[in-house]
Protein backbone atom coordinates (compact mmCIF):
# COMPACT_ATOMS: atom_id res chain seq x y z
CA UNK A 1 0.00 0.00 0.00
CA UNK A 2 1.24 3.20 -1.13
CA UNK A 3 2.37 6.17 1.45
CA UNK A 4 -0.06 9.21 1.45
CA UNK A 5 1.91 11.92 1.20
CA UNK A 6 0.52 15.43 1.98
CA UNK A 7 0.28 18.19 -0.41
CA UNK A 8 3.22 19.89 -0.87
CA UNK A 9 3.47 22.91 0.79
CA UNK A 10 0.25 21.88 3.47
CA UNK A 11 2.69 22.65 6.51
CA UNK A 12 3.40 25.80 5.70
CA UNK A 13 -0.70 26.70 5.09
CA UNK A 14 -0.87 24.35 8.26
CA UNK A 15 1.49 26.94 10.20
CA UNK A 16 0.17 30.32 8.68
CA UNK A 17 -3.72 28.81 8.77
CA UNK A 18 -4.76 28.93 12.48
CA UNK A 19 -8.45 29.74 13.25
CA UNK A 20 -8.28 29.85 16.15
CA UNK A 21 -5.41 32.77 16.36
CA UNK A 22 -4.67 35.71 14.43
CA UNK A 23 -2.04 35.62 12.49
CA UNK A 24 0.14 38.20 14.38
CA UNK A 25 -0.70 36.03 17.13
CA UNK A 26 -2.07 39.12 19.49
CA UNK A 27 -5.14 36.20 20.78
CA UNK A 28 -9.08 37.54 20.12
CA UNK A 29 -10.05 37.98 23.59
CA UNK A 30 -6.68 40.26 24.32
CA UNK A 31 -8.35 42.09 21.01
CA UNK A 32 -11.64 42.27 22.64
CA UNK A 33 -10.21 43.14 26.27
CA UNK A 34 -7.79 46.11 24.70
CA UNK A 35 -11.28 47.15 22.71
CA UNK A 36 -13.24 47.52 25.75
CA UNK A 37 -10.91 48.84 27.58
CA UNK A 38 -10.85 51.46 25.19
CA UNK A 39 -14.70 52.32 24.82
CA UNK A 40 -15.14 52.28 28.49
CA UNK A 41 -11.89 55.19 29.16
CA UNK A 42 -13.02 57.25 26.48
CA UNK A 43 -16.91 57.10 27.51
CA UNK A 44 -16.30 58.17 31.22
CA UNK A 45 -13.85 61.03 29.80
CA UNK A 46 -16.63 62.24 27.44
CA UNK A 47 -19.37 62.14 30.13
CA UNK A 48 -16.81 63.38 32.74
CA UNK A 49 -16.95 66.39 29.82
CA UNK A 50 -19.74 67.07 28.16
CA UNK A 51 -21.98 65.02 30.47
CA UNK A 52 -24.93 62.54 29.63
CA UNK A 53 -25.38 61.45 26.09
CA UNK A 54 -21.51 62.44 25.15
CA UNK A 55 -20.71 59.98 21.92
CA UNK A 56 -17.52 58.46 21.23
CA UNK A 57 -15.41 57.53 17.92
CA UNK A 58 -12.90 55.01 17.94
CA UNK A 59 -10.96 54.02 14.78
CA UNK A 60 -9.33 50.70 14.52
CA UNK A 61 -9.27 47.87 12.13
CA UNK A 62 -11.78 45.28 11.38
CA UNK A 63 -10.43 42.55 13.39
CA UNK A 64 -10.53 44.21 17.15
CA UNK A 65 -14.09 46.05 16.16
CA UNK A 66 -15.25 42.63 14.20
CA UNK A 67 -14.38 40.29 17.61
CA UNK A 68 -15.84 43.29 20.11
CA UNK A 69 -19.23 42.62 18.15
CA UNK A 70 -19.22 38.86 18.58
CA UNK A 71 -18.27 38.86 22.23
CA UNK A 72 -21.14 41.55 23.00
CA UNK A 73 -23.00 39.32 21.06
CA UNK A 74 -22.42 36.27 22.95
CA UNK A 75 -21.03 34.82 19.60
CA UNK A 76 -17.62 32.74 19.74
CA UNK A 77 -14.69 35.14 18.28
CA UNK A 78 -13.22 32.80 16.13
CA UNK A 79 -15.12 33.32 12.51
CA UNK A 80 -14.59 33.32 8.89
CA UNK A 81 -12.78 36.33 7.77
CA UNK A 82 -14.91 36.77 4.67
CA UNK A 83 -17.97 36.53 6.47
CA UNK A 84 -17.42 39.63 8.79
CA UNK A 85 -19.68 42.55 8.25
CA UNK A 86 -17.15 45.39 8.41
CA UNK A 87 -16.50 47.28 5.34
CA UNK A 88 -14.36 50.10 4.62
CA UNK A 89 -17.01 52.76 4.72
CA UNK A 90 -18.89 51.03 7.87
CA UNK A 91 -19.44 52.27 11.17
CA UNK A 92 -20.08 49.64 14.40
CA UNK A 93 -21.64 51.46 17.06
CA UNK A 94 -21.64 50.36 20.82
CA UNK A 95 -24.53 52.48 23.08
CA UNK A 96 -24.35 51.86 26.53
CA UNK A 97 -26.66 53.44 29.27
CA UNK A 98 -24.11 53.80 32.39
CA UNK A 99 -22.00 50.40 31.63
CA UNK A 100 -24.63 48.11 30.72
CA UNK A 101 -24.26 48.13 26.83
CA UNK A 102 -28.06 48.69 25.29
CA UNK A 103 -27.52 48.32 21.67
CA UNK A 104 -25.23 47.57 19.53
CA UNK A 105 -25.91 48.71 15.44
CA UNK A 106 -23.78 48.46 12.00
CA UNK A 107 -24.35 51.55 9.20
CA UNK A 108 -22.79 51.57 5.67
CA UNK A 109 -23.33 55.26 5.10
CA UNK A 110 -21.22 55.62 2.41
CA UNK A 111 -21.95 52.05 1.03
CA UNK A 112 -21.73 53.75 -2.68
CA UNK A 113 -18.00 54.50 -2.51
CA UNK A 114 -17.73 50.65 -2.25
CA UNK A 115 -17.76 49.75 -5.63
CA UNK A 116 -14.78 51.12 -6.54
CA UNK A 117 -12.87 49.38 -3.54
CA UNK A 118 -11.09 46.36 -3.89
CA UNK A 119 -12.72 43.36 -1.92
CA UNK A 120 -10.35 41.96 -0.10
CA UNK A 121 -11.63 39.32 2.89
CA UNK A 122 -10.47 39.43 6.45
CA UNK A 123 -8.40 42.95 5.29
Amino acid sequence: MPHCQPPAGAALLALHHQPLKPSWGEPYSEQVDRMRLAMQEHRKAAVAEAGDGAEVVIVSHQLPIWVTRRASQGQRLWHDPRQRECTLTSITSFEFSDDQLVNLSYHEPCADLLAGAANIPGA
